[in-house]
């Protein structure tokens, strides 16, 4: 590029800024201050990339191509991207292992990013420095991802401040990592399918799932009872303790729910209205013959890895009527301020102590292996989260 000089002769960009260097250089301090105040207001600006202008390396989770995520997934040093104007440079604080970070790095999520990819759809971090752009956060304020797919398996990263929303900092540690996924499903599927008023019932499979206990724990603030349907398991009685120390009404086994028996329980209980389904197979007919005439079974996952089976006769006959529910589609449906009024009102409940994280465990960086092995694990109970 190529710059006219006052008196009509050429400079290129190169003798252009040797020249204002020049002309700098030798302007007294008090003239410079009138002729280029421009200068002044710049040096702020530049200020705010300070905390990342040196290269840094960040330690992240990584996978070249789909597969076993304890055979693909390997830890690497990554480069620190510089910040630009509109970005925001995060230290992660804590990151979860989900289904879906396990289906996306095993291949068979509906969201697949481009590979290499840094696993991981949601966590928190804080905000170490922001471009100059930003105005939305701050050094200090704790952030979460605004959409999957974002990779927070990492130490450190910079991400768009679209990318990212700000959630109170005053919040535990494991509810602000585990607050995107879970309870917004939770909460959607609880108010969008069915017209529930206090004291209405819903039956759910999967219950000691992370999004299992938000939906106790979400329905008990709205005054609804919830009916949880789990696998037997050695230690029944204590899975049962914890979730009615939630806020579950009930809790049955899968064989339970099979019995004759449960026509004398829904004697005494109202026939839920609503059914929330995350196994598929014999457990959601099961949910299905309990569920109130008129009534919507939605499901959001597929434990069983097997179709949901619905009876011909109870569709005819009782009307049911069979969703599915995926939180991105949601948030593509819906305005990112909508996205974030359901993160505020989910931080209120957890700020009046009516929604906790799900039982977790803890695990560096460095054990992801271990991590990962028991994501996958029969009747684990304890979501895994990554510290950095």
């Amino acid at each position: 590029m190529t710059y006219l000089t006052a008196s009509g002769s050429e400079l290129t960009g190169a003798s252009m800024w040797v020249c204002g260097a020049l002309c700098w250089a030798r302007t007294p301090a008090q003239l410079r201050r009138r002729l280029f105040p421009a200068f002044r207001r710049r040096r702020p600006a530049a200020a705010a990339f300070s905390a990342s202008a040196e290269p840094s390396r960040v330690r992240a989770l990584v996978y070249g191509h789909h597969g076993d995520p304890a055979k693909v997934v390997e830890l690497k040093n990554l480069e620190l991207a510089a910040v630009g104007r509109s970005d925001v440079h995060v230290k992660m604080l804590a990151a979860p292992v989900n289904p879906s970070d396990i289906n996306m790095i095993q291949g068979n999520y509906g969201l697949l990013p481009k590979l290499p990819a840094v696993g991981g759809n949601e966590g928190v971090g804080q905000v170490v420095a922001v471009g100059s752009s930003v105005t939305g956060v701050k050094p200090g304020d704790w952030v979460i991802p605004a959409n999957a797919g974002l990779g927070t398996w990492r130490t450190e990263a910079v991400f768009s401040e679209e990318a990212l929303i700000s959630v109170p900092s005053d919040i535990p540690l494991q509810s602000a990592a585990t607050l995107g996924v879970n309870p917004c499903t939770a909460y959607r599927m609880l108010m969008d399918f069915e017209r529930l008023r206090p004291g209405d019932s819903v039956i759910q499979n999967a219950s000691n799932s992370g999004v299992g206990q938000a939906v106790i724990q979400i329905a008990a603030a709205l005054g609804l009872r919830t009916i949880n349907v789990v696998r037997d398991r050695p230690d029944i009685q204590k899975l049962t303790d914890r979730l009615k120390s939630l806020g579950a009404h009930h809790v049955v086994t899968e064989e339970e729910l099979r019995k004759h028996e449960m026509k004398n329980f829904f004697k005494d209980v109202p026939q839920p209205q609503l059914a929330l389904n995350c196994v598929g197979g014999k457990s959601s007919k099961e949910l299905l013959r309990h569920l109130a005439p008129g009534g919507t079974m939605v499901t959001y996952g597929g434990m069983a890895k097997q179709p949901v089976i619905a009876s011909v006769s109870l569709l005819i006959f009782k009307d049911l009527k069979l969703r599915g529910f995926w939180l991105s589609q949601w948030k593509k449906d819906h305005s990112p301020d909508q996205f974030k009024e359901l993160i505020l009102t989910l931080c209120d409940l957890i700020h009046r102590g009516q929604l906790a994280a799900p039982a977790c465990s803890e695990v560096p960086l460095q054990d992801y292996q271990r991590a990962l092995e028991a994501s996958v694990q029969p009747f684990v109970s304890s979501k895994q989260i990554l510290t950095m």
